[in-house]
């Protein structure tokens, strides 16, 4: 796989140690078991899989670059780079503009852009108006367009059941930028409609099922549909693609359950299913894909909690905590400076968006075991300095380091 070029304070050399010895003994990346960095009183058990995935690390090439390149241009963020606060305070410093926020809302109006000045296309894509209209401008935006290239693979495989006739189901966060994009693509091609998981699915199924009730069904998917939708002919032949950092299970299981739905409807047969419902295989991404892989394998451990590390508008980061919590007490956080002392750590409640105080997290006994990841846009020099705060409320600097160098140097 390429290797990006992106700033050295986002790289750890012990997780890319830790990372490449892992490579080597697991090429095919079967092995879904954690590494254990062994401190003696305190262990922590990294996930197999974890952190900069191939679009992030192509994003924040493409943005540093551009940077160096134009010192003398104004550069703009269509919103943020990636879902990581780190990043894109990075990004701020170094004079690049937000245009919008993560829900689309404008900070700083398009129309005050002229065709002299770079605006960068974040790693989730943007939507095919804004596009046309940077273009009008005559701001050439392929040269500075970083969409991340499997959310690009999601628009080439709606395109392509489009063609087929098909109406494109959404699995996503409807206020998503990835998802946003996604729809607009899908839907210049085809009717589109964007359902958020499984309850909007069995919605929707009842629809299916009987398209009688068609004001209650625009009132229900009002602004998740596209233009022009028509209950009675567009839920005819359907298709489920997806936010490709969603849970892979939750996709299955919504596309397993409306493909139920259309045999039911239309008295459909495994030789006559793909008249009714396309073949779309799973759009999730490689690195999503591992993540939560690797999450289910870290699980098998034993432990007395778990960290996730990353951005708190981070969609697949958030579905990391989802799996890690179902199995034990688990802290979302950003940075390891949200752990500010042996006794309290401030960490995210992603169900009701907003941080919370826990105090007493460390437990007292002999050997604290913690499992740990992070997600797709977290640098692993976070993990890293998370990894050193918790250590040193347990061993030395001199412990810590006699460890670290035994994987850095072999």
């Amino acid at each position: 796989m390429k290797q990006f070029t992106i700033p050295f304070t986002y790289r750890s050399p012990l997780i890319n140690a830790i990372k490449e010895i892992r490579k080597q003994n697991d090429k095919m990346k079967k092995d879904f078991t954690p590494t254990l960095l062994d401190f003696g009183p305190v262990q922590f058990y990294l996930a197999r899989h974890f952190g900069f995935c191939y679009g992030v690390e192509n994003a924040i090439e493409i943005a540093f670059k551009t940077i160096d390149e134009n010192p003398d241009k104004n550069i703009f963020l269509l919103s943020e780079m990636i879902h990581n606060p780190s990043v894109n305070k990075d990004l701020r410093d170094r004079g690049v503009q937000f245009l919008q926020d993560t829900y689309g809302n404008a900070i700083i109006s398009l129309d005050t852009l002229t065709k002299e000045d770079i605006v960068l296309i974040p790693a989730f894509g943007t939507t095919i108006e804004i596009e046309n209209k940077l273009l009008a401008i005559g701001i050439p935006i392929q040269k500075y367009n970083t969409t991340c290239p499997f959310v690009e693979k999601v628009w080439n495989r709606s395109e392509q059941i489009a063609k087929k006739n098909y109406t494109v189901i959404i699995h996503g966060k409807p206020t998503h930028e990835e998802t946003r994009a996604t729809f607009s693509h899908a839907s210049a091609k085809t009717p589109s409609i964007v359902i958020n998981d499984m309850s909007d699915a069995i919605v929707l199924s009842k629809f299916i099922l009987d398209d009688s009730d068609e004001a209650e069904f625009y009132k229900i998917f009002s602004g998740k549909i596209s233009e022009g939708f028509n209950l009675k002919k567009d839920l005819s032949r359907i298709g489920v693609v997806n936010q490709t950092t969603m849970l892979a299970s939750d996709t299955q299981s919504i596309a397993d359950f409306l493909k139920q739905a259309m045999i039911k409807k239309y008295a459909l047969t495994e030789d006559t299913i793909l008249d009714r419902f396309a073949d779309t295989r799973d759009t999730l991404c490689y690195a999503t894909n591992d993540n939560q892989s690797a999450v289910y394998g870290l699980l098998e451990t034993q432990a007395d909690f778990a960290i996730v590390v990353g951005g708190y508008n981070s969609s697949n980061t958030s579905h990391l905590v989802e799996l890690c919590e179902q199995k034990l007490t688990t802290y979302f956080i950003d940075h390891s400076d949200r752990i500010t002392s042996r006794e309290k750590i401030t960490h995210f409640n992603f169900h009701e968006k907003k941080q919370i105080d826990s105090s007493h997290f460390l437990p007292s006994k002999n050997q604290v075991r913690i499992l740990m990841t992070s997600g797709a846009s977290c640098p692993d020099a976070i993990v890293e300095k998370t990894i050193e705060k918790l250590a040193g409320y347990f061993i030395t600097e001199e412990q810590y380091q006699n460890v670290i160098n035994h994987w850095i140097n072999g």
